[in-house]
């Protein structure tokens, strides 16, 4: 009997001091070698239920065992079967909570490397070119906006030109791509694998309106009544930032998370002035918030020259949000995490720039409503955290944009767009939403498996049947 190796075969990583000062991709990824050895640790379970982890249903075990076989290009067709983006899951899926959580070695071994396994498909892919995407099956009279070009868009594009309908994706930005541009930085997902994708779907037909603004350029009954389209998918994402309602939010130096990242990673603000977009330029940072977005924050400031970086948290280390790979490689690159700390205000220097942080200790007390330790102030414990910079990291609320200005959209308390979860339908015949926009800000495989979901919809829709009858 083969013993399996206890762990994943590691994934080689630039050296955390040079990358302190460096755009490129951090992990590495795996040689032929190490996906071969990663490869053979998984058992090929007669029951899969690594696959009920992934919400876009990959055939894990079967892309494995081609991987073990050397059949790579084969693993490539069978992962494209209902993933159009591995190269991008393979670097920023949470799979420690999803595929690998299921993994028939918990408990006993390390799960298989997964995600590692995909992004090695995918790259290897990516360096050995076949023909283009896949063909159209046929081509209809129909025609299908999609509006935001993120992970569930790009997903619902791919899945209906392949059922040969006519695709227009409309994005408000000047680039495609949706968070995975503006949110996700170079180090982590770089933009020329967003782009080759991008391109893919470009092969498939799929037509991109960039600058386009749904909702005000063109409304949705527009898209639907004086261009024509037969439906709708919403994919506009949970954009809006959250702040925390302090005084001097408005100083200068403090930044919401998503302004930070989309002036570093879409506009390139970390090459100013080569491109024109500034932004602040720390000696001393502090990021609030302890999820995968603050890491990325973070990170960032790090590599715009930060001497100092501060993770700061209410809560402690147990209950923060962030992928453990993505915290130990910030803590790697020099950030400092204060846990259990609560900003309660921001000091001005004398121009009206942000200097410090007034802080709080606190001290973990019962549950709250979502089951963490309810964090409690400690009395007399203030205290003071220098900071040039201030980056607010503490998740995003939907896009209110299309719900607005899109009579008969039931929305949610939370301002998310009602959706049935199985299909998309709103309230409005004909239009569909996914992704974080009915959700809330959530993970880009689920906003992936939304799209998916929702394009069967609308291809049943459109053929005269239900929605969801016929598989996309």
């Amino acid at each position: 009997m083969t013993l399996i190796h206890p762990t994943k075969t590691e994934m080689p990583a630039l050296d955390p001091v040079a990358r302190r000062a460096c755009w490129d991709e951090v992990a590495v990824g795996y040689t032929v070698e190490r996906a071969l050895a990663e490869a053979r640790r998984c058992v090929q379970c007669q029951d899969p239920v690594c696959e009920l982890g992934c919400p876009v249903g990959v055939p894990i075990r079967d892309f494995v065992r081609r991987i073990q076989l050397g059949d790579f290009a084969g693993a490539a067709d069978v992962i494209r079967t209902r993933n159009l983006l591995p190269a991008i899951c393979g670097r920023v899926c949470p799979v420690e909570h999803q595929c690998e959580a299921h993994c028939a070695t918990v408990g006993r071994l390390e799960p298989v490397g997964i995600g590692r396994l995909e992004r090695f498909v995918a790259d290897w892919e990516r360096s050995h070119p076949r023909d283009g995407a896949t063909a159209r099956e046929v081509k209809r009279p129909e025609t299908v906006a999609i509006v935001g070009s993120g992970p569930a868009g790009l997903t619902a594009a791919s899945d209906l030109a392949r059922l040969g309908y006519g695709v227009t994706v409309f994005e408000a930005l000047h680039a495609v791509g949706g968070v995975l541009r503006y949110g996700i930085p170079e180090f982590r997902l770089p933009k020329a694998i967003v782009d080759e994708d991008v391109e893919r779907l470009g092969e498939l037909g799929v037509e991109f309106r960039t600058d386009v603004v749904v909702g005000k350029t063109v409304t949705i009954d527009e898209l639907l009544d004086e261009l024509g389209y037969a439906a709708v998918f919403v994919g506009t994402g949970a954009g809006s930032p959250k702040f925390m309602g302090i005084p001097g939010e408005n100083l200068k130096g403090v930044y919401s998370a998503n302004e930070y990242l989309t002036r570093v990673n879409l506009m390139r603000a970390y090459d100013f002035p080569g491109y024109d977009t500034p932004v602040k330029r720390p000696t001393r940072a502090a990021v609030i918030g302890a999820g995968d977005t603050a890491m990325d924050a973070a990170r960032v400031s790090i590599r715009l020259g930060a001497e100092e970086t501060h993770v700061v948290y209410r809560r402690s280390e147990a209950e923060m949000g962030a992928r453990h790979e993505d915290f130990v490689r910030a803590g790697e690159e020099g950030a400092i995490f204060d846990w259990l700390t609560l900003p309660v205000r921001f000091l001005p220097d004398a121009e009206r720039r942000v200097r410090a942080l007034e802080c709080l200790r606190m001290e973990l007390g019962e549950p709250d409503a979502s089951g963490r330790p309810r964090p409690v102030p400690i009395p007399g414990s203030e205290f003071e955290l220098e900071a040039n910079l201030v980056v607010i990291a503490l998740g995003t609320n939907p896009n209110p944009l299309v719900p607005q200005t899109t009579p008969g959209i039931e929305i949610d308390g939370h301002g998310c767009i009602v959706v049935d979860p199985e299909t998309g339908r709103t309230s409005r015949p004909g239009v569909y939403a996914g992704g974080d926009i009915s959700t809330g800000a959530a993970t880009v495989i689920l906003a992936m498996g939304a799209g998916r979901r929702a394009a069967s919809a609308i291809h049943g829709y459109l053929q005269g049947g239900s929605d969801g009858d016929v598989g996309a």
